[in-house]
């Protein structure tokens, strides 16, 4: 594997337990566009897909988290239909898409998991093989991937 798929590897698990519960005041914050006013240039959302898309990428990573055995049994509790909702939310926020979060941050929803780095890496590569499944160009996959990587701290090992 590449070091920058390596470095991007811990991105996708923010999802991995992404929390459900409540929205923060962290989520009602105002959204930054990083389009920079271009409107000729496409968001990180638009390459997405826009919501059709992320909620195709999404599906995709339930369907291969749901078959995994390495890492099912940490959604034995989870509403998946509340999880998906938010899970797309929070895609749509990090890649200017204008949606607003409702769960809880990330750092709180990942307390007492212990979410391992074989965990998190096998969740990241199924999103990888969703976004591929949906024909996301390989400079829009690292680009999402760049944007939920700072995330890894606060989902890893707690």
């Amino acid at each position: 594997m590449s070091r920058l798929l390596l470095k991007l590897l811990p991105v996708a698990a923010l999802f991995f337990f992404t929390g459900c519960a409540v929205q923060t005041a962290e989520s009602s914050a105002p959204q930054v566009n990083l389009n920079n006013g271009n409107s000729s240039q496409q968001t990180l959302y638009q390459e997405l897909g826009g919501e059709a898309g992320l909620s195709a990428i999404v599906d995709g990573l339930l369907a291969r988290i749901a078959t995994d055995p390495r890492i099912v049994h940490h959604f034995q509790e989870t509403d998946i239909a509340l999880f998906r909702e938010r899970a797309i939310e929070h895609f749509c926020l990090v890649a200017d898409g204008g949606c607003v979060y409702h769960g809880e941050n990330m750092a709180l929803s990942h307390q007492g998991l212990n979410i391992t780095q074989a965990d998190f890496d096998a969740l990241v590569g199924h999103l990888i093989e969703s976004m591929k499944e949906q024909h996301i160009p390989l400079s829009t996959r690292n680009a999402l991937l760049n944007r939920l990587a700072p995330m890894y701290s606060d989902i890893t090992y707690h």
